[in-house]
Parts: C-alpha cells; sequence; structure tokens
C-alpha cells in the first residue's frame, strides 16, 4: 500500500535529532524532502540525506512554492516567521510525533502506543513502563521525549511503544490517539513557550484522545481536572494514600491495585528505585498504565524490580565522611526539585540557572526547614536569593559567578565545607541549565566531575563567606 506522503513536497523545519528522523521517514515514505535550520552545521551533519534525495537549505523564512506539509521540530514556537508564514499560507504543520501516528496507522498492524506526559517524572515513568511492559514479554519500547524519536521506534516496527511526550510534542500532535495516556501533575513550566497555564494543560490534554484508559494522579488537581474532560472509556487514577476503588495507592507498606483487581497487592514500596514519594508516583503511573493493557501483577512488580534509573535523576554520584552527593540535575522546574529536596532531610542544596518565568517562592517556603546551606549557580540566582532571604534567612547562601565547569567547581567546593555526616549536597536546580551548560546532562556530568575533583583533592584552607 502506497503511503499517503509519497509524491508529496514536504518541508521539515529543524535539522536536530527528531529533524534527521522525520526526513529519513518520509523519504523512505517517497516524499520528496527538504529541509531547513537556521544552523549550518546542524544542516551538514544531514549531508548524507542529500544522496537519497533531500534538499538541504539554511534560514527558510517561509515554505517554499509547492510545499504540501510542514513537518516542525518540537521546540519550535508558532509564532516562528517560517510557521506563521506556513499557517498564513493554509499549511498543515504537524510534529514528528504527529508524523509518527500517521505512519503508524499505515502498517498492517499498526502498534499500541501508551503514553505519557506531565510535568515532572515522565522519562522515569516511561522507563518503568517499558521495564514492565518487557517483564510481560511484550515487544515494547521506550521513545519520545525519553531519547528515541517515535519516528524511529514506529519503522523498527516494535509492537508496544512506551511514548513520552512533551507539551511541545503534544501541540504539534493532531490526530493522535494512543490507547492509554497518563498525566503525572502540572505545574508552572515552559509559559514562556505556551504563554499560560490554561495553554499548557491544553496541550497536556491532547495525551487523552482517543483512550480506552485514562490515568490521572489523584493528588494533583490538574491531573484529575484534565482527566475529568477526557471522554476516555474508562478512568482510573493512582494516589500515594491508600486507594479506593478505581484507583491504585499505597496501604501497609505496598502497593495496591483497585483499579483492576480487587485489591491486588503489587509489590512493597521498599523494592521501588529510586526512593522518594515521586517515584512512588511514577511507578503507580507505570503500574496503572500496564495494568489497564492486561499485563498482570506479577510482571508489574519484575518490571519494577528491573528498572534502572536514567542518569541524572536523584543518582548518588560519591559519598564521603557521612555526606551524600546527589545529582538531580535533570530537576529542571521548581515541582521537580521540590520533589528531589523532599526525599532528604539535611540539604546542602546547588541550585539556579533559568527559571523560563517559573516562581520559586512556595519552593523556598516548603522546603526551608530542610535547608543546611544553599550554593546559587546561573543567571537567575537573584530570584533564588530573595526568595531565600524571605522565607529562610538563618540559612547561609553562597552565589557562584563563573558561568562554566570551573563555576560547578566552584559550587561543590563551597558545599562541601557546609556539609555534616548525614547531610546531602544536592544539585537539584529548579531551573534550566542552557546559560551555562549545552544541556541538563552537561550540567550533572560537570557536577559528578566536580565532586570527584573535590574529594580525592587538597580542601583550600580558606572560609566561604555568605551573602545571607
Amino acid at each position: 500500500m502506497a503511503s499517503r506522503f509519497d509524491g508529496r513536497n514536504v518541508l521539515v523545519a529543524g535539522a536536530g535529532v527528531s529533524g534527521r528522523s522525520a526526513a529519513q521517514a518520509l523519504l523512505g515514505a517517497g516524499a520528496a524532502v527538504t529541509v531547513t535550520d537556521a544552523s549550518a552545521d546542524r544542516l551538514a551533519a544531514l549531508a548524507s540525506l542529500q544522496a537519497h534525495g533531500a534538499e538541504l537549505v539554511p534560514g527558510l523564512d517561509e515554505p517554499p512554492a509547492g510545499t504540501d506539509l510542514v513537518v516542525t521540530s518540537p521546540g519550535w514556537k508558532p509564532e516562528a516567521p517560517l510557521l506563521a508564514a506556513a499557517t498564513e499560507a493554509g499549511l498543515e504543520v504537524v510534529g514528528e510525533v504527529e508524523l509518527a501516528w500517521r505512519l503508524n496507522q499505515e502498517q498492517d498492524t499498526p502498534a499500541d502506543w501508551i503514553a505519557v506526559t506531565g510535568t515532572n517524572g515522565k522519562t522515569t515513568t516511561v522507563g518503568m513502563l517499558e521495564a514492565i511492559l518487557q517483564a510481560a514479554e511484550l515487544d515494547a519500547v521506550a521513545c519520545g521525549n525519553v531519547g528515541l524519536p517515535v519516528v524511529d521506534a514506529v519503522r523498527a516496527g516494535h509492537r508496544v511503544l512506551a511514548v513520552e511526550l512533551s507539551s511541545f510534542q503534544l501541540h504539534w500532535s493532531s490526530s493522535l490517539a494512543p490507547v492509554s495516556g497518563a498525566v503525572l501533575n502540572l505545574a508552572a513550566d515552559h509559559l514562556d513557550w505556551h504563554g499560560s497555564m490554561e495553554a499548557y494543560g491544553a496541550a497536556k490534554a491532547k495525551i487523552f484522545t482517543g483512550n480506552r484508559v485514562a490515568v490521572s494522579n489523584a493528588d494533583d488537581s490538574w491531573s484529575s481536572r484534565l482527566a475529568a474532560g477526557s471522554g476516555a472509556a474508562e478512568q482510573v487514577s493512582f494516589t500515594l494514600s491508600e486507594p479506593e476503588r478505581g484507583q491504585l495507592g499505597v496501604r501497609d507498606g505496598h502497593l495496591v491495585d483497585r483499579a483492576f483487581a480487587d485489591d491486588a497487592v503489587l509489590l512493597p514500596v521498599s523494592e521501588v528505585h529510586p526512593p522518594g514519594p515521586h517515584n512512588l508516583a511514577n511507578a503507580l503511573a507505570a503500574a496503572a498504565l500496564a495494568r489497564g493493557y492486561g499485563v498482570a501483577p506479577e510482571a508489574v512488580a519484575a518490571g519494577l524490580r528491573a528498572f534502572q534509573p536514567g542518569a541524572h535523576r536523584s543518582v548518588q554520584v560519591a559519598e564521603a565522611g557521612g555526606v551524600s552527593y546527589v545529582d538531580d540535575s535533570k530537576a529542571t522546574n521548581p515541582h521537580a526539585a521540590d520533589a528531589a529536596l523532599r526525599a532528604h532531610q539535611k540539604v546542602v542544596w546547588i541550585a539556579g540557572g533559568l527559571l523560563k518565568g517559573a516562581d520559586v517562592d512556595d519552593l523556598v517556603a516548603r522546603n526551608a526547614q530542610r535547608l543546611q546551606a544553599v550554593v546559587l549557580i546561573g543567571r537567575d540566582r537573584a530570584q533564588f536569593s530573595a526568595a531565600l532571604s524571605r522565607h529562610a534567612p538563618e540559612v547561609p547562601v553562597h552565589e557562584v559567578d563563573s558561568g562554566d565547569d570551573a563555576g560547578m567547581l566552584e559550587a561543590v567546593r563551597l558545599a562541601q565545607r557546609h556539609a555534616q555526616p548525614g547531610s546531602v549536597v544536592l544539585l537539584a536546580p529548579a531551573a534550566a541549565s542552557m546559560d551555562m551548560f549545552r544541556d541538563y546532562a552537561h550540567r550533572g556530568q560537570a557536577f559528578a566531575e566536580a565532586v570527584r575533583t573535590v574529594l580525592t583533592g587538597p580542601v583550600p584552607e580558606s572560609s566561604p563567606s555568605s551573602t545571607g
């Protein structure tokens, strides 16, 4: 059967990972493909596609004549000149995920999509879900915002896709209809992109379109609200409290399913890793999605036991003198940082970066009693400093001016001087990383390297000075 893209002229906006995968898939489907990007280096990296007929054009501000469809990278805003011009011209604009969905529907046996979104916990939940599905001996793979482009997972022929979806990817999707979907939580994030919490929530709510089973977080008002309007055939929720009928939750130190069984005990809380309330919630969400897909309780337990957390998500990178050094660089917003902080009692906190319009007052107020000291890095550290002055005036605060790896080394040195046996030196920035680092992974790597340097080298004799 010929693809709907055969012979169509498609413009791919963005030459990053998702753009490359989209272009390859479109070429394979018989489309005439043009790729554009403002970065000559990113375009040059796609030179091999020219041999297959792709045209690489730098910096387009409007679609070429004859364009039938635009496939955009997820981070491009609707008001970007090229996308605005495409919309003005009446062209459809979709993302790589929507492209993958349409290609999936063309297969003789389309893969089942089980999708996850939320402000925080997406990658961990999708990883847990993948482990559970594989424990059930299903041909399943985690894909989407987790790293593997969805279009590549579809083309590889996997039967079940555990799909992590960002609000950007959902914004650019129009016909996507997963068999099951979950919204883990919703907190202020990416408001500079979406413009408001309502618009951000509307993008997230798209994950519930066409669901057989919609999964929500009963402890999160936004998640519950979005699910209530989903129209899914079956709605279930999860909670960190004892579950009611139709819920998964925690009872007597165990994860329990009262939605798809009559009080099925899944596994002990102590066997969920990484530890912490937020990861219990992630495990419950993954279990709910898997149980809704028909996975047996035994496979849920086996998958959660087998799950290995990804890098930069509450990972202990060292322990010395009774002090733990924990990398949670993935905490790129206040909501994620709050979860990371609440997992510990005595914290020397390394925070700061790009807040993207978010506020940190509530975060600081809720966790002030845990803080032994704070070291601030990054562009928006003044907002952190002001919140700490209001809500934790007795806590020593230090600011690091350096904007590179050397700044992280200074931050870790300052943090070490305040740490005591039983303390955790925690990198949980509550902000994005691109002011100092390539991405959150680079930031986490810089932290781990700084910890190794500080623990193996001499400690400077001078004592730190504080700003508050």
